[in-house]
């Protein structure tokens, strides 16, 4: 079998394994298919990644057509570019150390086994999304993925909130689904092919650039990305998404799955580079939900809902990155988020398992000295995710930001709210940090984090301290971008993360600061409990969608239609109970009945003969 056939199929065989098995292997095979098939999975990816280095040549394959009417002949074909050889790396890499710190994380849980089926087929849609020759193939990834995520949030499924949860999730994402599937079929009636590389080059040949066709079409591709990506204004599922395992918050909403859209924009930019509108659009929506979820970080209390918030505001990032055509930078800031973010999740993970379960980080504190690998960890992850000068995060944040400076007209605009994105991320990074690890310990751990847990710590802080100096092969994947800033510029972008360091110090820990007076004002508490709740969206969704759309279901439970079909079922429910009751067991009453219903029948005849 191909390399490249072997990368999705190795996780995927492994989830099937586990899936007929219905938890009846022990926890030692179930470690070893789930974690094994990754990390062989890694592997080839490697094999592939230095092929391509040193060929630069792009790899396809055609394993078997799939669908075949006409003229539509979509196949389970494989593209192996720049761009898909570091998504492969980031899911397979970052998937396989997620994995080993499962094995500790959930070695105590009744369902270890269907975790890892469930964890196993999710690595196998994602690499399915990324590695795919044809947007049909894409989108059943794109559904796989959502799937998963379903399955993953909702995992401890006997806790109603959970399944809430993970409903949640998997209906907003589909609003989103929707808008990508009436994309994909205004490609096909107006191209005639979903097959990438010949829909960019027909696009190219028959569209103007700002026209209606290819507005519409990415407009409608972009409500699918904002959806699987967590943007305004499909941001909502993502910080209930934690009430799944935190491994599962690591590898799907921080590493993986939430950079679906951010991949599908970048593959599809030539289609995006001829609808203007809709790339600002997506430069718009990115810095909007980049603050909105900073601000919201800064009044959370729950460990992971303040990195969930973070999330969403890094990915927001990649959308102003995508948004001013600095496709390289946002893609580049995908690889550095996936190493940071999944370390702090992680090193979260650890906290929580230590500490009782605790999620609230002012029932904490003092663990720098009782959790040393975690500290260190979260400090390194933090530094990251602040942009703090020479982590992986700086260099593709500044990237991000000097791409905007550039941008005509709105450029200078939409890198002042990057500016102030990146000072918030500062703050509440290291608010995080120094609630966590300084001060006084409120709640003492009752164990360590142990091998399988330290050691994916130890090798993301590594990739989140270092991650910036990796080389990726986009070159030859998006059009070149230059800077023109000047120094200043620079200089300034540097210093902000560490002026949010210093009030954060200033805050936090030296307490040196105080907004006592305003966060205890009347506008205060009430500015902090409307962040807290997310800006109050998912209030103004439940009064605007969901509570209309119940009414009317309420409504229609006594709808004439189903008085009709109750009729129905009431008079079958009657009958029933009327030929039950001559169900007596007298022997007696069986055989008079009988007889009986023999002089009729023979009468029956008799009439009709005469």
């Amino acid at each position: 079998m191909n390399t490249l056939s072997l990368i999705p199929a190795l996780p995927l065989f492994s989830a099937i394994l586990l899936m007929v098995s219905a938890g009846r292997l022990p926890k030692q095979i179930s470690a070893i298919l789930g974690v094994g098939s990754v990390g062989l999975s890694a592997l080839c990816v490697a094999m592939v990644a230095m092929g391509f280095m040193a060929d630069g040549q792009v790899r396809e394959i055609t394993l078997w057509t799939w669908i075949a009417i006409e003229d539509f002949t979509p196949a389970i074909a494989f593209y192996v570019d720049g761009l898909t050889i570091v998504m492969m790396s980031v899911i397979t890499g970052v998937g396989f150390l997620i994995h080993l710190y499962s094995v500790e994380f959930m070695a105590s849980d009744e369902s270890f086994s269907r975790y890892f089926a469930y964890m196993n087929l999710f690595v196998a849609a994602m690499l399915l999304l990324v590695m795919a020759d044809n947007l049909l193939l894409l989108y059943m990834g794109w559904e796989g993925v959502g799937v998963c995520s379903y399955l993953l949030v909702g995992f401890w499924y006997r806790d109603p909130d959970n399944g809430q949860a993970a409903r949640k999730a998997f209906v907003v994402t589909r609003v989103g689904d929707t808008a990508m599937a009436l994309g994909l079929f205004l490609l096909f009636t107006e191209l005639g092919t979903l097959d990438i590389q010949p829909l960019m080059a027909a696009a190219n040949s028959q569209w103007q650039v700002g026209g209606t066709l290819p507005v519409l079409a990415t407009a409608l591709l972009l409500g699918g990305a904002l959806g699987k990506s967590a943007q305004l204004p499909l941001h909502t599922w993502l910080p209930d998404a934690m009430a799944g395992p935190t491994p599962v918050s690591a590898l799907i909403h921080a590493a993986t799955m939430v950079t679906a859209g951010v991949y599908l924009i970048a593959r599809t930019h030539e289609l995006f580079l001829l609808a203007p509108a809709t790339l600002e659009a997506v430069a718009w929506l990115g810095l909007a939900t980049l603050l909105l979820a900073a601000f919201a970080a800064l009044a959370q209390n729950d460990i992971k809902r303040i990195l969930a918030y973070s999330t969403i505001s890094q990915i927001g990032y990649m959308f102003l990155a995508l948004g001013v055509g600095a496709f390289s930078a946002g893609i580049f800031h995908l690889m550095t988020h996936a190493f940071f973010k999944a370390l702090l999740f992680l090193a979260a993970g650890a906290v929580i398992h230590c500490l009782h379960h605790e999620h609230n980080i002012f029932r904490m504190g003092g663990l720098r000295t009782r959790l040393p690998v975690v500290f260190a960890s979260f400090l390194i992850g933090s530094a990251a995710l602040a942009a703090l000068p020479f982590t992986s995060g700086f260099y593709s944040k500044d990237s991000i930001l000097l791409a905007a400076w550039s941008l005509p007209d709105i450029g200078p605009t939409l890198w002042a709210g990057g500016l102030l994105g990146a000072l918030l991320t500062a703050i509440y990074s290291f608010r995080l940090v120094f609630v966590v690890f300084f001060g006084e310990a409120n709640t003492e751990p009752d164990k360590q984090a142990g091998w399988k847990m330290a050691v994916p710590l130890i090798i993301l802080c590594v990739l989140a301290a270092a991650g910036g100096w990796i080389s990726q092969p986009l070159d030859d994947v998006f059009p070149a971008q230059g800077h023109d800033v000047v120094h200043v510029i620079e200089y300034i972008g540097i210093a902000v993360p560490l002026i949010g360091l210093l009030l954060a110090y200033l805050l936090f820990l030296g307490k040196q600061l105080s907004l006592s007076s305003l966060t205890e004002s009347s506008m205060g508490k009430a500015l902090q409990d409307f962040w807290l709740k997310g800006w109050r969206i998912d209030d103004l969704y439940h009064n605007l969608l969901v509570r209309p759309f119940t009414g009317f279901a309420r409504l229609c439970r006594n709808e004439p239609v189903d008085l009709f079909y109750n009729s129905i079922a009431g008079a079958l429910r009657w009958s029933h109970r009327s030929l039950s009751s001559i169900q007596t067991g007298e022997l007696r009453w069986y055989a008079t009945s009988m007889v009986f219903g023999l002089i009729v029948l023979v009468a029956i005849m008799l009439r009709n003969a005469s």
